[in-house]
């Protein structure tokens, strides 16, 4: 598993994915409602946990300390595709 909001989005994504699926009995669409309940709790605390390192970030560039991009947490970062 990795650990960027992109990769956050990807999940959240396939879950809604999963979710649409009309070959699904109605046992594992429940399962599915459960899951992507469970799922989606914790994505917004990572939500959260990612907006307050921003916040962080943004604050100590206010101050004049720059944040190597080599030292940001691994949540922020962001990848070409």
């Amino acid at each position: 598993m990795r650990n960027t909001l992109t990769d956050l989005n990807n999940y959240l994504f396939e879950t809604l994915e999963r979710l649409m699926d009309d070959d699904m009995t109605e046992e594992q669409v429940q399962k599915e409602i459960t899951r992507s309940q469970a799922v989606t709790s914790v994505a917004e605390m990572i939500i959260r946990n990612g907006e307050l390192a921003l916040k962080t970030i943004k604050h100590l560039n206010e101050y004049g300390i720059e944040i190597p991009k080599d030292k940001l947490p691994p949540m922020l970062e962001a990848t070409k595709e």
